[in-house]
């Protein structure tokens, strides 16, 4: 299963999975235009739309790809927040599986603040990719992961060092703590989780002011033992 970074972080996200000949998008945070440009103008080869929640940063193109001819998959709760209707709406739920082209795909449910948030647990042949991003936990372990896909957002300490310095606002010092995943719940997942089967491990949407991406990096590999990839926040793949 090959992954292709389009855009992570703050300022947009989407991503593109390919196996077997079919590709599936994983949010559409990014202008159509920039989305088209970023698959070689392929959209048409395009399976689906896996859309985690409503924030603009993963779902700013929803409705034009629904225009565009592609299904989007997601909640009724960001359907209804997104004012999203017609055929090319799929609505899905969590724990509930269901198949896009060759996808399975299982849905979980996530903590943040949005309506009606998801993760994707998405089967191809013989690979798992669990895909999670924009939650300040995970609920669940999972097994059969050969892709993992995660967010890894801030650093407690450097998060209250910004605070204390003026650098963050104490507001949203609170959203952050309670919407996303820092470094070390990442750390407490990689240890609740069989990881034998693992090829690599992709860290999505690092804060611009509140990560350390090399630190980060280092870290994960070092308690997982596996490759290590850091999302670029534009199009250009991967940090290894």
């Amino acid at each position: 299963m090959d992954v292709q970074v389009l855009a992570s972080g703050s300022g947009g996200n989407c991503y593109r999975i390919s196996a077997g000949g079919s590709s599936l998008l994983l949010e559409c945070g990014l202008p159509l235009r920039q989305i088209r440009e970023g698959l070689d103008f392929g959209l048409s080869r395009v399976a689906g739309c896996l859309l985690t929640h409503e924030h603009g940063d993963h779902a700013r193109a929803a409705a034009d790809l629904m225009r565009a001819g592609v299904d989007v998959y997601t909640s009724r709760g960001t359907a209804a927040a997104l004012d999203l209707a017609g055929h090319r709406l799929q609505v899905i739920r969590a724990k509930q599986r269901f198949t896009v082209g060759p996808w399975n795909v299982i849905p979980f449910d996530m903590v943040h603040d949005a309506a009606e948030p998801l993760g994707f647990l998405i089967d191809s042949e013989n690979e798992r990719l669990l895909f999670a991003t924009d939650t300040a936990y995970l609920r669940y372990r999972f097994s059969g992961i050969t892709q993992l896909m995660i967010e890894c957002n801030y650093d407690l300490t450097t998060l209250k060092a910004n605070v204390a310095a003026g650098l963050v606002d104490r507001q949203v010092k609170r959203r952050v703590l309670h919407s996303h995943m820092h470094l070390e719940t990442v750390r407490g997942l990689l240890e609740a989780n069989d990881l034998s089967r693992v090829k690599e491990i992709w860290l999505l949407h690092l804060s611009d002011d509140n990560s350390d991406e090399e630190r980060f990096k280092a870290e994960v590999r070092r308690l997982s033992g596996k490759p290590v990839y850091v999302a670029a926040q534009r199009q250009g793949g991967r940090s290894t």
